[in-house]
């Protein structure tokens, strides 16, 4: 009997290797799921599926699993305002969480003998499935064909080429993962540490040379609707952000940080929607939470990024994290305007009931109602008492020496 075999499938070159050499060179029966984080209309998806089956799979199914990666984890990136390295926003790195649940689920269905992937053995991808896999998967076996045969992209084109499979090495130079949360982009340019990715590299293009005013609701911290646009659902909505902001191609940027396997790693990336609400969501915190609600939340959603990116998002800790990310948002609620550039957006200022500047105590530099100017001489002098009584001492003993 053929070993059952579930690939996460995206349509690219790795995976696309994967399904030729594993009916080809294994006698597998492969069946090629792909898992719709986002990224994917529907003529997109049904392009995949025939490209699928015409490689070798015995079977194509596409799972939409936008909801649950909203839900059980996009939100939380928002409500922390994470974004790795203080530039890239997660975008592929937490969707691979939730591809690879999905994946295996599949796999258990259809009681499948394995499952695979196309990540390269150099890269974080190969961790965040294979953790899923090992932690959740009772021992199903892990079949990684590239990072296996310690391939590269222009081995696995020429392989594709001998069984007969057409390519165009030109799109096959760059590896483009499209999601809800952005696009990342790899290729030569990021394997450098001094050369940026050309323009064409990009999904999007500059289409407009103007400016577009913007504004965007949130309540309690949650993405709930875009001025002049009727829509509520989550997902619409940054797929609309996306739309709107992409023609001035907003969003780009090469994120240069720590790999899980312990290496440096550049990756080019554009995430107009979630650079865009990720700032002004952070711009609408600063107007309504607290001191200190800012500064804790900041560290826990500092750990949440990290723990995500380096495959830890199954530990009981970021269950913890997301209640108090929660608990936070109870009054950032409001509008914030932006005016989008080509290439930027600007942060314009906010609407909100709950606004922290709205108050009978002051006005910061104009006037202040709640105390006098004897209150602060003494407020001053016991704020510097520490301070003093230490300079006092180190001028002391300087004379002495």
């Amino acid at each position: 009997m053929k070993k059952k075999v579930v690939l996460a499938y995206s349509g690219g070159l790795d995976t696309s290797f994967c399904i030729k050499y594993l009916t080809s060179e294994k006698d597998c029966e492969v069946h090629a799921v792909t898992i719709n984080t986002g990224g994917f209309d529907e003529a997109e998806m049904k392009s995949i599926g025939e490209k699928a089956l015409a490689l070798g799979a015995t079977s194509f199914k596409s799972i939409d699993a936008r909801e649950t990666f909203y839900q059980q984890c996009l939100r939380y990136l928002v409500y922390g305002n994470v974004l790795r390295g203080n530039v890239y926003p997660l975008s592929v790195s937490a969707e691979r969480v939730f591809q690879a649940l999905e994946i295996l689920n599949f796999a258990k269905s259809i009681d499948a003998h394995a499952v695979a992937h196309g990540s390269t053995g150099a890269g974080n991808d190969q961790v965040r499935f294979d953790i899923i896999f090992q932690i959740l998967g009772n021992h199903i076996e892990v079949i990684t064909p590239i990072r296996e045969l310690r391939l590269s992209r222009q081995e696995e084109v020429t392989y594709l080429q001998q069984h007969g499979v057409a390519l165009n090495w030109e799109k096959a130079q760059y590896s483009i993962n499209k999601g809800l949360w952005g696009t990342s982009v790899g290729g030569k340019e990021t394997l450098t540490s001094d050369t940026s990715l050309p323009e064409s590299a990009y999904p999007s293009q500059l289409k407009r040379n103007d400016s577009e005013k913007l504004s965007i609701h949130f309540t309690k911290g949650e993405l709930s609707g875009i001025e002049g646009y009727n829509l509520t659902n989550k997902i619409d909505l940054i797929n609309k952000i996306s739309e709107i902001a992409s023609a001035f191609a907003i969003g780009r940027d090469t994120h240069v940080g720590d790999t899980i396997i312990g290496i440096k790693g550049r990756v080019g990336f554009e995430a107009s929607a979630a650079l865009i609400i990720i700032k002004a969501h952070q711009l609408l915190e600063k107007h309504t939470l607290s001191k200190w609600q800012t500064y804790w939340k900041d560290q826990l959603a500092n750990w949440y990024g990290m723990f995500l990116h380096e495959a830890q998002y199954l530990d009981p800790s970021m269950r913890d994290i997301e209640a108090f990310l929660e608990h936070s948002q109870s009054n950032v609620t409001g509008a914030v305007h932006l005016t989008l550039h080509p290439y930027r957006f600007e942060l314009n200022g906010v609407d909100s009931d709950f606004d922290l500047m709205r108050s009978d105590f002051g006005a910061y530099g104009e006037m202040n109602n709640a105390w006098s100017g004897d209150d602060v001489k003494g407020f001053t002098k016991i704020l510097g008492n520490a301070t003093h009584i230490f300079h006092n001492v180190q001028q002391k003993n300087n004379s002495n020496s």
